[in-house]
């Protein structure tokens, strides 16, 4: 098949991407096609960052199948022209990332390879390292600060002049606009793919576009790939149709809530707002959950029962995101790090009515001017819990509520279906970014541009 005709398959079958977005897949990779360089071979990117907390999908696929990843990135590296695909993963997934080195060995040998190589890359824990243009940015040896740039950017084999003062120069993160055809330069785009959605293309290819629409819905088709976690009988990961709604999925995969309580809320991650109760028959897709003002995101669900404190766990999403804020944008970061303050006093009921007059203040602003989506997230979470938990923040205001600390917030370092452990260490990350016992006062991007500092952070 020739490049087009493997994208007109792909574009065909509505596959989506599965990383948070949803983006055509078909779109993009035919956008990085036609703005390939003359000059430089494109890149292709799994990106397998996995870091969304209540997340543990991209990890159980490599873990139980990373063929068909690596020959979903294959496919793809054939598409754009690409004689490198890079398997972007966490130093810290020592699992994962030898998994993968095996399978590419096994496919080497196999000689499914041809001239393309394969590579493993570990990189850093931050959350934001999972951000597209961060990613790139680490690729390129730089802080996993995102770029200003549009989609279907450049990275990687990094040519451009202005990219390679601002890294020798402040440490900042590059402003990188679009490769194409009229780009002196002739840099090339990058084209990075979610490892579910790499994993979806074989079978796209080998049966077809219609095939792939049997399942899941007109405009969601498929099936996704889910992460339930949280007050349920048993935490699992499991492969459901697109258009399975919320509360089937937490039957079904997670069992239902644990013996004698209820289900009050579920939190979809850290990015989109969090769903009341009254929501669990919202079917899973994009538009569905759209429609009830959250978001599919990476599809992984923190169930929330009547022993929780929606307001408490709010409060840790917020501080979560407070703190991964790389200081960039400076609403973003300040306006984050008192929306998680007042949170905190909101959970443990010490929140002042003028407290609640600056958390809507900064509802408002945390998102101005953001070149990621963290302020957005900020801004969905908080305002997400104002809208459809008005009764718990009102009783944590007057003070009826009991007082409760912010639910712990933090990435999956391992499931399995008697357990969960998050990364406990990020209930002592200091908004710079380390782990000691004083802020330094510093954000991250401020702390890397402090040639002085002896432990200034590296990609």
């Amino acid at each position: 098949m020739s490049p087009d005709d493997v994208i007109d398959v792909v574009d065909a079958s509505g596959l989506r991407g599965r990383g948070g977005a949803g983006f055509p897949t078909g779109r993009k990779w035919r956008t990085v096609h036609e703005n390939a360089s003359t000059t430089w071979p494109t890149t292709v990117v799994v990106n397998g960052a996995e870091g969304e907390p209540g997340t543990f999908k991209d990890r159980t696929i490599l873990r139980c199948n990373p063929y068909h990843v690596l020959e979903g990135a294959l496919i793809a590296a054939h598409v754009v022209g690409a004689t490198h695909v890079v398997v972007a993963l966490k130093r810290a997934f020592s699992t994962e990332v030898a998994r993968v080195r095996v399978a590419i060995e096994e496919l080497a040998t196999a000689g499914w390879t041809g001239s393309i190589q394969l590579v493993v890359f570990e990189g850093p824990d931050a959350y934001l390292y999972g951000e597209e243009t961060a990613l790139l940015e680490t690729l390129d040896g730089r802080m996993p600060f995102p770029r200003i740039a549009p989609p279907y950017r450049r990275g990687v084999l990094e040519v451009v002049e202005t990219a390679a003062d601002v890294s020798s120069g402040s440490g900042l993160s590059a402003h990188v606009e679009m490769a194409g055809a009229d780009d002196d330069s002739q840099a090339p785009p990058t084209l990075i793919d979610n490892v579910e959605t790499l994993a979806n293309i074989p079978k796209i290819i080998d049966r077809g576009a219609r095939w792939f629409r049997t399942e899941g819905t007109t405009r969601s088709p498929g099936t996704i790939v889910c992460t339930i976690t949280g007050q349920v009988a048993h935490p699992a990961v499991a492969e459901i149709l697109m258009g399975t709604t919320l509360r089937e999925a937490i039957e079904q995969i997670g069992g239902g809530p644990i013996g004698g309580h209820r289900i009050t809320a579920v939190v979809p991650g850290v990015s989109n707002a969090i769903i009341p109760a009254s929501k669990l028959d919202t079917e899973l897709t994009y538009e569905g959950m759209a429609a009830i003002g959250s978001g599919l995101g990476s599809a992984g669900f923190w169930v929330l029962d009547d022993s929780i404190d929606p307001v408490a766990a709010v409060a840790g999403v917020s501080r979560f995101l407070a703190i991964e804020s790389c200081g960039q944008c400076t609403p973003c970061k300040q306006d984050g790090l008192v929306l998680a303050d007042l949170l905190d006093r909101l959970a443990r009921s010490r929140c002042t009515p003028a407290n609640m007059a600056t958390i809507r203040k900064r509802v408002a602003t945390v998102a101005k001017g953001a070149r990621c989506s963290i302020g957005i997230q900020q801004q969905a979470v908080v305002s997400g819990l104002l809208d459809h938990f008005a009764p718990n923040v009102d009783a944590h205001l007057a003070g009826t509520a009991d007082p409760a600390a912010p639910a712990v917030v933090a990435e999956l370092v391992d499931l399995t279906e008697t357990s969960v452990a998050i990364d406990e260490r990020h209930a002592r990350k200091q908004p710079d970014w380390t782990y000691g016992p004083d802020w330094s006062g510093e954000t991250p991007v401020e702390r890397f541009m402090d040639h002085r500092s002896a432990d200034r952070p590296t990609p």
